[in-house]
């Protein structure tokens, strides 16, 4: 990878790391007023119509054969479960903590990864999870005001992060044949209309929600969303699912600062700390083996066609 497709993947992931720790405090906002369901039927369908105009006017080739297969079921699992999953979690428990749970996402990332994709347990990635995930942990434990009690609330938690993990690591054989928009685009379509039945439900809750909440839903799928999962998929093709997932350990903090800005939840003492480990872990993750040591798994690029690599080059 030269040093401006380095520095596009950097700015992508930075995008994608703001964006989703907007979705958590913004999830908890309008969360009061839409159900999970309509909630991520909303956000869905707005991000869906954003990526098809895209589509439509950059004229992109829709993923076919087994790309589809996998963009399809990275959609159902990320886009869906994962929505549904997190939306009934952020009812039940704080934004803080949501984020806490949902970053042990990226510990069966490089879990699935290794295995199914072959990209191996480089010491470095390991290191970096083990380091990051601690700061997590203190983290959640100064955010959560009631602890876990919210047993409910934590295990749905658990069942997004399932759903990321596991979305994830579907995605990335997908972009071995398909530009990153275009994976985007049908994942998210197919789980906008996976969620369909809950249209009755959203038009009924959208007719006594403010326009506030109506705002902030069509933000979640304009921002998060479209150009979230966007900037994330053009990443995911230039370097290893690993690798790229353990950078969201840096959500937590920014949601925690997010939350205390929007919804007056005032940080803890241990976020400092933890931000810091977080930080620390990310850039543990990020080194390259010492010589002699193993080998950091090979950039998705090296395995992709010249032409694959050629539009995946460009924003999406």
């Amino acid at each position: 990878m030269d040093a401006q497709s380095h520095r596009a993947v950097l700015l992508a992931v930075g995008v994608t790391l703001l964006l989703w720790a907007s979705a958590f405090v913004a999830i908890r906002f309008v969360g009061r007023s839409l159900s999970p369901g309509p909630l991520a039927l909303g956000r869905l369908a707005v991000a869906s119509l954003v990526l098809s105009a895209v589509v439509l006017a950059r004229r992109e080739r829709p993923p076919a054969g087994r790309a589809a297969a996998f963009a399809v079921l990275s959609g159902l699992l990320w886009l869906g479960v994962y929505n549904l999953a997190l939306n009934a979690a952020e009812r039940r428990i704080d934004a803080g903590t949501s984020a806490l749970l949902v970053n042990t996402g990226p510990i069966f990332i490089a879990l699935l990864a290794g295995r199914a994709l072959r990209e191996g347990y480089p010491r470095a990635l390991v290191g970096g999870c083990a380091v990051a995930f601690t700061g997590a942990v203190l983290i959640g434990i100064g955010v959560s005001r009631h602890g876990l009690q919210a047993t409910w609330g934590a295990g749905l938690c658990v069942i997004a992060a399932l759903g990321y993990a596991a979305g994830v690591v579907a995605q990335k054989p997908a972009l071995r044949s398909a530009s990153p928009l275009a994976v985007t685009w049908l994942a998210c379509t197919v789980a906008t209309l996976a969620c369909l039945p809950y249209a009755p439900e959203l038009i009924d809750q959208a007719g006594r929600a403010g326009a506030d909440k109506l705002a902030w839903t069509a933000y979640l799928g304009l921002g998060p969303t479209a150009v979230g999962f966007g900037c994330w998929a053009f990443a995911l093709a230039r370097t290893s699912a690993g690798r790229l997932g353990v950078t969201t350990y840096l959500v937590p903090p920014l949601v925690v600062l997010l939350g205390w800005a929007f919804l007056a939840e005032a940080p803890p003492l241990l976020a400092a700390p933890g931000g810091v480990l977080c930080l620390a872990g990310v850039a543990l993750s990020r080194r390259r083996a010492a010589a002699g040591g193993i080998a950091p798994p090979p950039a998705a690029q090296s395995v992709l066609p010249a032409e694959v690599a050629t539009s995946g080059s460009r924003p999406s």
